[in-house]
């Protein structure tokens, strides 16, 4: 049976963001100084290194130190990332729209897909908003009802992280600390708007801890 640190570690290998809402034990173990440091020389043997977001509550595996091979890897994961921004965006400004909130779509909230449905439904700008988001590659609905579009968005959503689903009876999801990463490269690239893609993903990899 693998040991809560060897779970762990696997995890952050895999490229999983370990926070409260998304694996609580996880989050726990990583927030001791002491776990972490049994966990820094496995990692560093795979040259990676445990960094952290939204101030120390998102834990990721990092490169520690890049060659030409890990900057190939983290540039093209910049521009995937990037050129996903547009939907993501759109979609985090549809729910706080929806939901009527003066605050942004954090770490923490809980979505209720009933209960969002509903206000999309009454709203068509709404409604006409979702459709768009849906047919973009990122989720690629082919569905004409909004009920299956929703339902497609919040799947791909929770297929890449941003989203869990703690109970399968409920349609109800938690927003994981991904979106909080998500939030930083949305930073990064709105304080680097002058360059070029090729040169933000550059600048990003300088930056290391973005990645």
């Amino acid at each position: 049976m693998m040991s809560e640190q060897g779970r762990i570690l696997s995890l952050l290998l895999s490229g999983q963001f370990v926070c409260q809402v998304s694996d609580e034990e996880g989050w726990r173990f990583l927030k001791s100084r002491d776990n972490a440091a049994k966990l820094e020389p496995h990692l560093n043997v795979l040259n990676r290194t445990l960094a952290s977001t939204a101030e120390g509550d998102v834990f990721f595996a990092a490169y520690l130190t890049l060659g030409d091979d890990e900057r190939k890897v983290l540039t093209l994961q910049f521009q995937e990332t990037a050129s996903s921004l547009v939907p993501l965006v759109e979609w985090l400004l549809l729910v706080q729209q929806a939901s009527e909130s003066d605050m942004p779509v954090t770490m923490g909230n809980a979505l209720r897909l009933n209960e969002l449905q509903s206000v999309i439904e009454d709203t068509p700008a709404y409604a006409e908003q979702l459709e768009k988001i849906s047919r973009y590659r990122i989720f690629n609905s082919t569905s004409m009802n909004l009920d299956g579009q929703l339902k497609q968005v919040f799947k791909r959503l929770t297929d890449m992280g941003y989203l869990i689903k703690p109970n399968s009876e409920k349609q109800i999801y938690l927003v994981t600390g991904k979106v909080e990463h998500l939030y930083e490269m949305i930073k990064f690239i709105d304080e680097t708007e002058s360059l070029s893609l090729s040169a933000q993903a550059e600048a990003a990899v300088q930056q290391g801890s973005l990645l």
